[in-house]
């Protein structure tokens, strides 16, 4: 019966874990939505976003067991810088549009980049579970669903927000993308 309720406990902390995780993936894909897309890219977004967010812990547990003290604020560090030129991107093309849709963020290396930069903490907590006693597939499986659907969400919302501002929601997108960054480097 402990047992039972000792599982229960762990997964009740990991989905907490992973919600909190996914807040980033939810809020920036607000950003990221406002300049419109088409269901399929949200789609395409928020399964990459996912793997990012199961992908990123595991490198974190593994690297985790070896230099987790070292690492952790460097990693946060690049996550805001990448954010920041991001949000940076999407200002410059919000006021300087030239009849083509910015795409840095929803194509090719450019979501890359943005599930990267979107599954920084997970590596964060990855390191930390490579040194704690923690069901760690149970943990990334969370992980990567969670994020998925919450950018996905993240996105949907965008989008529909997006529509009510026109022109304009590419330079706010830009400015959530940027205000994140900063605050993790700050």
């Amino acid at each position: 019966m402990d047992i039972t309720l000792f599982q229960w406990g762990q997964f009740l902390t990991l989905l907490m874990v992973a919600f909190a995780l996914g807040m980033d993936a939810f809020s920036l894909g607000i950003g990221v939505g406002m300049v419109g897309m088409r269901l399929r890219e949200v789609m395409r977004i928020s399964i990459t976003i996912g793997l990012f967010h199961i992908g990123m812990p595991l490198v974190g547990i593994w690297v985790g067991i070896y230099l987790s003290e070292i690492v952790g604020d460097i990693a946060v560090l690049i996550g805001g810088g990448v954010l920041m030129a991001l949000g940076l991107h999407m200002l410059w093309s919000g006021f300087f549009r030239n009849e083509e849709q910015g795409i840095l963020y929803t194509k090719g290396f450019g979501l890359l980049l943005f599930a990267f930069s979107v599954s920084l903490d997970a590596l964060s907590v990855g390191f930390s579970f490579g040194l704690m006693e923690v069901n760690k597939i149970l943990a990334v499986c969370l992980f990567g669903m969670m994020g998925g659907i919450m950018a996905g969400c993240g996105l949907l919302l965008g989008r529909s927000v997006g529509g009510w501002l026109g022109e304009y929601s590419e330079v706010l997108g830009g400015l959530i993308l940027f205000s994140f960054g900063l605050k993790f480097i700050l």
